[in-house]
């Protein structure tokens, strides 16, 4: 084998043998340091040698391991013993530095089982590498805090996990293990300049609510309108499905598709629907009665003020028919238990713009998801590189108070100072890193 297989040159190949899925290499160092580790004497003397195994990148489709031939030297002046630092190699691992870069970034887009298949090592070796690398980003790649938040859910492999979003920029800034008030309030304290955050948008998760109210005050909590009017819809096919279940099979051919019409907002409707739907109107009352109660309840959200919106919901709960109310009841539990955050949306009309995005995550990450853990997952969606939205701004204007003489002016325009260009990352580009990852990019 050729001395410089490796392409190491901190050291000296010894030997190596090939079988059928590995190559065993042995070295040395080609110049040892004798300097005590301690002390850092270099009044040292020999004292033995002991094989280290260090793993090494794949090479020819083989893994390979380094039997590193290593010193040891015992210091004269404390009388400690130790080995020599052997360059190149993570003593925290035993392998290359090369293959924990490679294990780093080979784990955004393959399994830990895989990997440690592929290198000779076990799949915790893996893990713990991976987990310094993802440490690493963590501390190295910066989001910009939001001015206004949104806080979701996605469910992955399981499990529902809070989504932190940039409402200004639609993108994601963090993605944490699950939605309880401890999780968010340790993320939202961690945050910089937290303070800066005007506000929150959130569905009606009292966790949320109670994190956002104690760790950042100062912002105002705004109920999703997605999250409520949806409840509508809810209420809608609650109504439609009591009365299906008692119906002949003859009757229920004659309410065909008659979910796909009663979902959709009458404006949407065309001529053809718009019959369909008079007729089941007046062959079932209530079914007509559900529908006209899902269309006020949207309507409450054309209110141009939040006393406008109130009035008109106490107008929308006094027309509900008695027959009606156990499926219209879950929105007047929710009115009256979030009605100032609900409210809220009148004065600061935000939501999560991204919900749709994150719907096509979710499918993306449920067909990835077998295999990965949710750290992975979680370190594809927040660190894959391209998916960022990153802007860059020069820095403003800086007037100069003192006049500026003619020899200020001539050393003006001799001079230029470098621009300083600031750099901000506002987070994951959700519809981008979808496209990126069936495009097969990640």
């Amino acid at each position: 084998m050729p001395s410089n297989i490796l392409n190491l040159p901190a050291y000296t190949i010894l030997g190596s043998k090939e079988s059928e899925h590995d190559y065993h290499i042995k070295a040395e160092t080609a110049s040892p340091l004798t300097v005590c580790s301690n002390c850092h004497s270099r009044d040292v003397v020999g004292y033995g040698r002991v094989e280290v195994l260090a793993h090494d990148l794949p090479m020819h489709g083989k893994r390979v391991g380094i039997y590193i031939d290593a010193r040891r030297f015992k210091c004269k002046s404390c009388g400690k013993t130790f080995m020599e630092h052997l360059p190149d190699i993570n003593a925290n691992r035993w392998m290359t530095e090369r293959l924990v870069s490679w294990i780093g970034q080979r784990s955004m887009t393959n399994t830990f089982t895989g990997i440690a298949e592929e290198i000779g090592v076990t799949e915790g070796t893996v893990r713990n590498v991976f987990s310094d690398y993802v440490n690493e980003l963590e501390r190295t790649v910066r989001f910009d805090t939001p001015k206004w938040m949104g806080i979701d859910e996605i469910h992955i492999i399981q499990r529902p996990r809070a989504v932190i979003s940039n409402l200004h920029n639609n993108t994601a800034v963090n993605l944490l293990p699950n939605r309880n008030k401890k999780t968010i309030a340790t993320y939202l304290s961690g945050l910089k300049d937290r303070d800066i955050v005007q506000y929150v948008a959130m569905d009606m998760w009292r966790p949320y609510r109670e994190a956002v109210q104690e760790v950042i005050p100062q912002a105002k909590v705004v109920v999703d309108k997605f999250h409520v009017v949806r409840m509508a819809n809810d209420a809608m096919e609650s109504v439609r499905k009591s009365l299906r279940a008692d119906l002949s099979p003859q009757q229920r051919r004659g309410l065909m598709h008659d979910r796909f019409v009663l979902l959709r907002r009458e404006r949407e409707l065309n001529d053809q629907q718009r019959f369909n739907l008079d007729g089941w109107a007046k062959n079932y009352p209530l079914l007509g009665e559900g529908y006209r109660l899902k269309e006020e309840f949207f309507k409450i959200y054309d209110a141009s003020t939040k006393q406008q919106a109130q009035i008109r919901y106490e107008a929308w709960v006094k027309s509900i028919p008695p027959e009606l109310r156990d499926h219209y009841q879950p929105i007047v539990t929710a009115w009256s238990n979030w009605q100032p955050f609900i409210l809220e949306y009148f004065n600061h009309p935000i939501t999560n713009a991204y919900t749709e995005s994150l719907n096509s995550l979710i499918r993306v990450m449920n067909r990835l998801g077998r295999g990965y853990s949710f750290e992975a997952l979680r370190a594809k969606i927040l660190f894959s590189r391209g998916a960022h939205k990153v802007v860059q701004k020069r820095p403003k204007f800086d007037r100069q108070n003192q006049s500026i003489g003619y020899a200020g002016i001539r050393m003006m325009m001799d001079y230029e100072p470098p621009e300083k260009i600031e750099e901000i990352n506002y987070g994951v580009d959700i519809d981008k890193l979808v496209a990126m990852i069936e495009a097969g990019e990640i």
